[in-house]
């Protein structure tokens, strides 16, 4: 472990994101032994990093989860009535949460490191005036027929999509800008103290609007990576890491001609963005939340699989952003 701390870069905090694919891969039977093991494999190189002097927060996705907990919201709806989707994304945190806590305080411990591993429920302020909430476009929950969306649309009110690559049909639910992350401060003092990580914006946050003097929350959740560089700005860490299944951002990504970007500016990260390189449900995100923290401040992100995590500290892989 020595060896590898010499080689790290003197930036002392960051925010990691880890995807909901990597909690759940593609193809897993979604139980909790399965999500508990690909958090053992992600926590190696978390506490890798935690033990070469990073304080960090960490935040996740929840699609495939929150998905599932709307399945048995559907299935059970006769004997216990359904909780809202700002509920649901409570619940996928405190689940989530406890499982990566677990992970990777038995890491922490294999290599004698001494950290407090803590998971906060996160808000995350959203602008009730967003075009998002007059145009639902995030897919969630299970997928249906045509004749069930239809049942689903007169019986909820619901908005359904068909989603011909699927071949069915699901609900689609608003996906407001993040604003503001409610918690930033606690969080900050916690992971400045030095003994402390901290688990937050799990899911995008849970969403709420200030509504009379209180917050209220919503039906709609907020994109993980975008929520992330809210909470890295708001925190004013140095670093922003999004952990995915790629080495990193790709141009012309699946065909002869791909090409992995190394370090580039949040000026080039734009015009590609413009371009059209980058699909909105997949690198999208990560390649807006990057520029928008770089240019808030923050001195780097970077976008890579959680394997390269200690050489993208480095600058020798992964996708680095940087302001200029």
């Amino acid at each position: 472990m020595d060896g590898k701390v010499a080689t790290w870069t003197d930036m002392t905090t960051a925010v990691v994101a880890v995807g909901g694919n990597a909690i759940l891969k593609r193809g897993q039977l979604p139980t909790m032994d399965n999500q508990l093991q690909n958090l053992r494999s992600i926590s190696k190189h978390i506490a890798a990093m935690v033990s070469g002097g990073y304080n960090i927060s960490l935040s996740h996705g929840n699609g495939p989860q929150v998905g599932d907990i709307l399945l048995q919201n559907e299935a059970a709806k006769y004997e216990v009535p359904p909780m809202p989707l700002d509920v649901c994304v409570a619940q996928s945190q405190g689940m989530i949460g406890y499982l990566f806590q677990q992970a990777l305080t038995e890491e922490l411990e294999t290599i004698r490191c001494q950290r407090t591993v803590l998971c906060m429920l996160t808000r995350v302020i959203v602008d009730p005036g967003d075009e998002a909430f007059s145009r639902p476009s995030k897919p969630i929950g299970p997928y249906y027929t045509a004749a069930e969306a239809e049942q689903m649309e007169l019986s909820t009110g619901c908005v359904m999509r068909e989603d011909r690559a699927r071949g069915g049909w699901c609900r689609v639910v608003p996906s407001p800008r993040p604003v503001e992350i409610v918690e930033a401060a606690p969080i900050s003092r916690l992971i400045c103290s030095g003994r402390d990580l901290v688990i937050a914006a799990g899911g995008g946050g849970i969403p709420v609007v200030r509504q009379d003097g209180r917050l209220v929350g919503v039906e709609a959740v907020v994109d993980k990576d975008l929520a992330s560089a809210c909470l890295a700005k708001g925190m004013k860490v140095d670093l922003l890491i999004m952990l995915t299944d790629v080495d990193g951002v790709y141009l012309e990504h699946g065909s002869p001609r791909e090409r992995l970007l190394g370090e580039i500016t949040a000026d080039e990260a734009e015009r590609y963005l413009r371009e059209g390189h980058f699909y909105a449900g997949s690198m999208g995100p990560k390649v807006e939340a990057a520029i928008a923290f770089v240019r808030a401040g923050g001195r780097k992100a970077i976008i890579t699989r959680p394997e390269l995590l200690h050489t993208a500290l480095s600058s020798k892989a992964g996708t680095q952003i940087v302001d200029r």
